[in-house]
């Protein structure tokens, strides 16, 4: 069966602002109100998740869908890292952010390497059966990313080229093996008149 699965990704966040590794941070105020406002433009579907981050739980209830928690779409574990600015990371340990960026295999925060968030999230995906063959989940850039360069087969450094936007859908079609993808559009394209 082929499956549909819609990866929508959180509102903004003041660590997302301040380019701070992913920690389970609330939605600023400027994300509630976007998340809202693209409410009515999210697609209907069978199956809703959410990553269990505060930012990802908080869009998806903005965007009014009746999602449960999936714990397989958590974010990046960057462990020591997490909640941590770049800049702050990089120069206190210049050549473990050199690894990290360099080698997907290397996790010197003490989590999870790039090769293991991306066998993580092709895991769930090449596992889902959707109950009308859609899925709809909120899920964290860096796990929308994951999911795209496992979807596609594209190398592990290719995760470093991909931009996922807040409020953005990209979609995944067909199925484990065989994987289509659109990425980065707004929910269901802006309202007549609107801006993103």
């Amino acid at each position: 069966m082929t499956v549909r699965v819609m990866l929508v990704s959180p509102a903004m966040n003041a660590a997302l602002r301040e380019a701070r590794f992913e920690g389970d941070a609330p939605l600023d105020r400027s994300g509630r109100e976007r998340a809202r406002a693209a409410a009515g433009l999210v697609p209907e579907t069978g199956l809703a998740l959410s990553g269990p981050s505060e930012r990802c739980r908080e869009t998806a209830a903005a965007l009014g869908l009746p999602a449960r928690t999936e714990p397989a779409l958590s974010g990046w574990d960057m462990a020591r890292w997490a909640g941590r600015a770049l800049d702050e990371v990089a120069a206190a340990e210049p050549a473990a952010v050199a690894a990290w960026l360099g080698d997907p295999s290397a996790a010197p925060h003490g989590g999870e390497s790039l090769h293991g968030l991306i066998g993580r999230i092709g895991g769930w995906l090449d596992a889902l059966d959707g109950p009308d063959g859609t899925v709809l989940a909120v899920a964290e850039a860096a796990v929308v990313r994951a999911a795209v360069v496992h979807g596609l087969g594209l190398p592990a450094r290719a995760f470093w080229r991909l931009d996922v936007a807040p409020l953005t859908l990209t979609e995944l079609s067909g199925r484990s093996g065989r994987w289509n993808v659109a990425l980065g559009r707004p929910p269901a394209g802006p309202p007549a008149g609107s801006t993103w």
